[in-house]
């Protein structure tokens, strides 16, 4: 997630010289516009702006959403300032993060989607068990996820894994991370998942767990 259309533009400027054929979309989704690619072990990648949570609409405690049609290139004359195609030349900083490169303003990782067998189990172990709030849904197709009002911090779908079981040993995706404000509040969800009957791991850093189809969830405290 950026913190401004800028910096979006900035970066799918930097993606789309680099890595022209990752490309597979973009869309507004009325709380945000969004841009999608594929890394090289076939994530999909979404890079998106928010729009201001004044403009989001609510009803019965879901959040409206849709998928529309957005121009990349319109997108690009509109948003790309001369600064941010500068910085698109800059070439990509060695070492296992990004942190630092400034053509990324202070984007961080706003949700993360996982691929899961069915919604129903999908609900009780992140709404009932973990502890989000679900503030939208597509049938029985997908599931989205959050804390703190947000749109979505995770969401769930079967639209490629409809039936799917325990994931097996491959390339992708190899854990998801929830930093929470403390080590009491890792404590009372540790808690909260035994007392359901989660097996958990705690390595004295953090906690961590599988969900139905052994994704990792690991929680970690921010202080």
């Amino acid at each position: 997630m950026f913190d401004s259309q800028e910096a979006l533009a900035a970066a799918v400027y930097s993606v789309a010289r680099r890595a022209p054929g990752t490309f597979t979309g973009s869309a507004d989704h009325l709380v945000s516009q969004a841009f999608y690619f594929t890394d090289p072990e076939g994530n999909g990648v979404e890079l998106y702006w928010d729009r201001d949570r004044s403009q989001w609409s609510w009803t019965h405690g879901q959040v409206e959403m849709d998928t529309l049609h957005l121009d990349p290139n319109a997108f690009l004359r509109e948003h790309l300032s001369e600064r941010g195609a500068a910085l698109a030349e800059l070439p990509a900083l060695d070492g296992s993060t990004n942190a630092d490169d400034p053509r990324f303003g202070d984007a961080v990782v706003g949700h993360v989607h996982l691929s899961v067998g069915d919604v129903a189990s999908a609900r009780t172990f992140y709404v009932d068990r973990l502890g989000f709030e679900a503030t939208a849904s597509l049938g029985s197709s997908a599931l989205f996820v959050s804390a703190g009002g947000y749109h979505h911090h995770m969401a769930m779908n079967t639209w490629n894994s409809r039936g799917a079981g325990v994931r097996r040993l491959a390339l992708g995706l190899g854990e998801v991370q929830l930093r929470l404000p403390g080590a009491d509040d890792v404590g009372a969800l540790t808690e909260r998942m035994r007392h359901y009957g989660v097996p958990t791991r705690d390595d004295g850093r953090s906690v961590s767990f599988d969900d139905p189809w052994a994704n990792v969830v690991r929680v970690v405290a921010e202080a």
